[in-house]
């Protein structure tokens, strides 16, 4: 089937970043959008956009048969479902294939197979992927649940069977803790999977977390190294990196290696993420495999010279990878900082309200993925991550010193930011030394409860007041600009462009 043009059955950031890979790749871009964000940045920035339902998601980007009748109504023949959402529900996959349309990523039946957490660590211990310890089938019993638990040896993990994203998880240090733990974990992967089962899992004392990259077109599988993604606040990333300074290009060979065994076990197409947890010693323990393209895809991308969107959409239309030599060393240091409306000194609450003033960074090595704009609303309807600020350098000391710079250039006002919490774990020595695993936050409460600097918000709400005033006077909204006038947005979307 030939493709011209694409549906986005996502929002804010991500549907942005694939509407860019859609024009650069000779393609037109359809939007969808919820009463909430009928003025939104990617509404404005698609070819066509179509209303899609109310504010909630489960009565707009989570119907399906609405989707499949948005495309129908565009004229799009392939639907890319970004992250977030449905991207990892089969029935959605297999929707867009039973509607003779393209779905933008592997194969329904492989997001089945790696979807159901249980399912893919039996399948992944018949391919002899190392897992971590832990049930093959999901729970149903409380008693069961004890007798595995003890069995394990405490702490345990309660882990949601589908989904992804940090949700549905809770760490259980003591027997008496877990039927509470069991409902918690299985209500919040009820809410955001549609699907309450939840296994368990022995929990590992301060591993590192490490994921692979994952390509496959119709004829090869590869992988594009490694990220550290160990800086985790409640099983949520908030910062990654690649590659990661515990993994050696030994290591990265065999790691790399085990995740191709992992993706061509299922019949894996596009673009995915294996995930690890990787123990001091060099041992390292398969998690889950993310079946869609990640959060923290850009810094793959700065580090291998990769379009990893347009490479998905490549593949989707039935087009070999443009990697033609393989493997790839990484080259440089890149660095990614999830800026999110969330307030550090309120205990990480979300922040809501308008962008009053956006001044976006620049410099060599900097990249600005952000879903909003000066004059945009921040509301509670969906997840708090407003942007994605990436650098990269030579050298990690070199991507640090550039990140802790961009950071001080960002300015966002009119909603909390965890801008000030980034700047302090930038300067904290264990972070630079790379000293640090994924309970690393948990025992640094200094990092996260520390306030932000009230001279810095002063300056922040003046210069918001300025642009409000400037914004009166002329009549229309508010943009941040550089000195010759231009918008930073404009600025930030060219550089957005691989280097």
């Amino acid at each position: 089937m030939s493709v011209t043009r694409v549906l986005i059955a996502n929002r804010g950031e991500i549907a942005l970043r694939i509407i860019r890979a859609c024009h650069a790749e000779g393609l037109e871009a359809v939007a969808v959008y919820s009463e909430a964000d009928a003025s939104s940045l990617h509404v404005r920035a698609a070819d066509l956009a179509l209303p899609i339902g109310p504010s909630a998601p489960g009565r707009s980007y989570l119907r399906i048969e609405a989707l499949i009748e948005a495309a129908r109504t565009a004229g799009a023949q392939a639907i890319h479902p970004g992250y977030g959402f449905l991207s990892e529900r089969a029935d959605f996959a297999e929707a867009v294939e039973r509607a003779q349309l393209i779905f933008v990523g592997p194969p329904s039946s492989a997001i089945r197979a790696m979807g159901d957490k249980p399912e893919a660590r039996r399948r992944m211990r018949a391919a002899r992927v190392p897992v971590v310890p832990g049930g093959t089938a999901p729970i149903t019993d409380p008693g069961d649940a004890l007798a595995e638990a003890r069995q394990l040896g405490f702490p345990v993990m309660v882990k949601a069977a589908a989904g992804g994203g940090g949700r549905g998880m809770r760490v259980v240090s003591q027997a008496s803790a877990l039927p509470a733990a069991l409902e918690a974990a299985a209500s919040e992967a009820r809410t955001a999977f549609g699907d309450g089962g939840v296994y368990l899992e022995k929990y590992l004392e301060r591993p590192r977390h490490v994921e692979i990259q994952i390509l496959a077109d119709f004829e090869k599988t590869i992988h594009l190294g490694e990220r550290e993604c160990s800086i985790q606040r409640r099983h949520q990333k908030v910062l990654e990196e690649a590659p990661s300074i515990a993994v050696s290009p030994q290591l990265r060979r065999e790691i790399g290696q085990t995740a191709v065994a992992a993706a061509v076990a299922v019949g894996y197409r596009g673009a995915g993420t294996c995930e690890f947890l990787l123990a001091a010693d060099g041992s390292f323990y398969f998690l889950e495999m993310n079946t869609r393209i990640q959060v923290e895809h850009p810094v793959t991308e700065l580090v291998y010279g990769v379009d990893l969107v347009r490479e998905q959409l490549r593949i989707a239309r039935g087009m070999p990878m443009s990697i033609s030599e393989w493997p790839l060393a990484p080259r440089g240091h890149a660095i990614e900082c999830r800026i999110t409306s969330e307030d550090p000194a309120n205990g990480f609450l979300p922040s809501t309200g308008r962008i009053g003033f956006l001044r976006v960074p620049s410099g060599p090595g900097v990249r600005w993925d952000a879903g909003v704009e000066t004059g945009d609303e921040v509301t509670l309807h969906y997840d708090s991550l407003l942007a994605k600020l990436i650098v990269h350098g030579e050298s990690r000391p070199i991507a640090v010193a550039r990140m802790e710079q961009a950071l001080r250039d960002l300015v966002v006002a009119g909603v909390a930011t965890n801008q000030a919490f980034h700047l302090r774990l930038l300067a904290d020595p264990a972070f630079r030394s790379g000293e640090v695993d994924i309970q690393f936050l948990e025992r640094r409460s200094d990092l996260l409860a520390a306030g932000d600097d009230p001279a810095r918000d002063r300056r922040i709400a003046i210069a918001a007041a300025l642009a409000e005033d400037t914004a009166r006077r002329e009549r229309k909204p508010a943009v941040a600009r550089d000195a010759g006038g231009e918008s930073l947005w404009a600025e930030a979307a060219r550089r957005d462009a691989l280097q």
